[in-house]
């Protein structure tokens, strides 16, 4: 079971996700975010802790100066795009930067999620799935909305993917189990305030979907 702690913006936090075997620490290069950290800022938070969680910098539609901004400052393994990027997109990024690059994607059907992985599976590294953002939403992820997780069970997925949308320590365990997902993604539900998250719930959630 892969887990990975997105928006990451302290060094709390950061050493939490570290110390409870965290796969994947996330950084959010999107101002709008209440998440957002600068290139200079997750360089330094990345320096805590030498090895362990793979670095994924999440970007939204990002053109080639912002991701050569951020990967001059600090080494990320995977690039995670949340925008409208298309397969060919991907593709350009990973040819010209050498990453992996993960491809999130809202989806609220089984043929929304079907016709996300006969696009981006052959050009993507991982995929996740996420909620659609509700109406009004200033940003493509992380508004705690919830996946009906049935529509993925069975899925047949090429490549590792991770299951995103309003999971907590809560309900981690169950969305695993209904999903099928091999691997979780979470944001504000380890949170204790906007943008805040809480250590003690990043611990909660990694025993929880692992445990699941």
């Amino acid at each position: 079971m892969r887990v990975k702690i997105c928006g990451v913006t302290d060094p709390e936090a950061f050493q939490a996700a570290c110390a409870a075997g965290a796969d994947f620490v996330g950084f959010v290069f999107f101002p709008p975010s209440p998440r957002a950290v600068s290139p200079g800022a997750a360089a330094s938070l990345s320096a805590l802790h030498p090895g362990g969680p793979g670095r994924v910098g999440l970007f939204v539609d990002p053109d080639d100066d912002a991701l050569a901004t951020v990967l001059r400052a600090v080494s990320l393994d995977v690039v995670q795009l949340h925008g409208d990027e298309t397969p060919e997109r991907l593709a350009a990024i990973r040819v010209r930067f050498g990453v992996r690059v993960m491809k999130a994607v809202g989806v609220a059907t089984r043929a929304e999620a079907e016709d996300a992985v006969a696009r981006f599976g052959p050009v993507a590294e991982m995929l996740l799935f996420d909620a659609k953002p509700p109406p009004g939403a200033t940003r493509p992820g992380g508004n705690a909305v919830p996946i009906d997780w049935s529509v993925l069970r069975g899925l047949d997925v090429p490549v590792p993917w991770l299951l995103a949308g309003g999971l907590s320590p809560a309900n981690v365990a169950e969305a695993i189990a209904v999903s099928g997902a091999p691997g979780v993604d979470v944001s504000s539900g380890v949170e204790r305030a906007r943008g805040v998250k809480d250590p003690a719930l990043i611990r909660a959630f990694i025993a929880a979907a692992r445990g699941a």
